[in-house]
């Protein structure tokens, strides 16, 4: 268990220690998509903090490890509606198959229309989907030992952006430590998008969180080849079911030190709730109830703000049986 812990720490403490590294190439890794974080807005709302805390299917797209943990089948759909008509839904499952848990996902993003110019300047509107970006994948993850969990996925991702058609296969690693009776202390580790980097982005991520009754803190640090290290923080209100009689309630809140993007002048959602000039903070909400018509069922719910991008947000529904 200290070898463990203490190489998870090593891992986190590299990441720390590039802190001021501007990668040369910023910016230029393709399949950019891949770092949206559709199909987890848990993770979203809590500002990209979701490496140790993520869980179910919602890990499938974030950190597999997290999936070792899920005692039952699961099954999910998720959409996430981006800026300038951006829309982003994914599908996921989990079968456990004894002590292993299988879990596939398949994610579509598209744009239907998009302003063009001409070599005169002259605008002009195009029909018909500009992009269309699918990616399949297929995860195995299992606890060892009653405290680490880890995850392993496969993804085929297949981009086509106005007829400029790329395939490319990448691969997720990650593992989670939890301490405590009811995993109090967790820390995650993986490797995000492992392949050519030149053609996914690939990422380097930890993160730990502390988890009470009533709320939970999350930190996470992160590393793409193509960006400097990023970290996001976030908080968890619990609501447990016993004080409400009807379900388990989360309100949640996060930071993510992104760029900025401007300001929402378009008297969007972000200017009329007062954040109009961020692009660094998310909010979201999560319901669950294990009692649904004899089912497990769970819906969260983010809201990304982005200056002068806009707002994007992104809604699940999971049912567990």
């Amino acid at each position: 268990m200290k070898k463990l812990t203490l190489i998870f720490a090593v891992m986190f403490l590299t990441l720390a220690a590039q802190a001021s590294d501007i990668h040369s190439n910023a910016g230029t890794s393709a399949s950019a998509f891949l770092k949206l974080g559709t199909g987890a807005p848990e993770g979203q709302a809590l500002g990209n903090a979701y490496t140790a805390l993520s869980n179910g299917t919602q890990a499938l797209f974030w950190n597999p490890a997290g999936a070792a943990t899920a005692n039952t089948r699961e099954f999910q759909v998720s959409h996430m509606q981006w800026f300038e008509g951006v829309g982003d839904t994914a599908l996921a499952y989990i079968q456990p198959i004894g002590k292993t848990n299988l879990g596939v996902t398949l994610r579509y993003l598209r744009l239907s229309s998009l302003e063009f110019r001409d070599d005169y300047g002259i605008t002009y509107d195009h029909s018909g989907q500009v992009i269309q970006d699918y990616v399949a994948t297929v995860s195995l993850a299992r606890t060892f030992f009653g405290f680490l969990d880890i995850g392993g996925t496969a993804k085929y991702i297949n981009e086509n952006n106005y007829g400029l058609k790329y395939i490319n296969p990448a691969f997720d690693v990650g593992g989670r430590l939890r301490f405590g009776r009811n995993d109090t202390v967790v820390l995650g580790i993986m490797g995000q998008n492992l392949g050519d980097k030149d053609e996914v982005p690939t990422a380097l991520r930890g993160g730990a969180a502390l988890n009470t009754k009533y709320f939970t803190v999350a930190g996470e640090l992160v590393k793409y080849v193509d960006d400097k290290l990023r970290y996001g923080v976030g908080l968890v209100i619990h609501i447990p079911e016993e004080m409400v009689e009807v379900a388990t309630f989360d309100i949640r809140v996060g930071y993510y030190n992104r760029e900025n993007t401007g300001y929402d002048d378009e008297h969007g959602i972000g200017d009329k709730l007062g954040i109009g000039d961020t692009s660094k903070l998310s909010f979201g909400v999560g319901f669950y109830s294990s009692e649904v018509m004899g089912y497990g069922l769970g819906i969260d719910y983010a809201m990304m703000p982005s200056g002068a991008l806009g707002t994007a947000h992104q809604l699940s529904v999971k049912v567990q049986f």
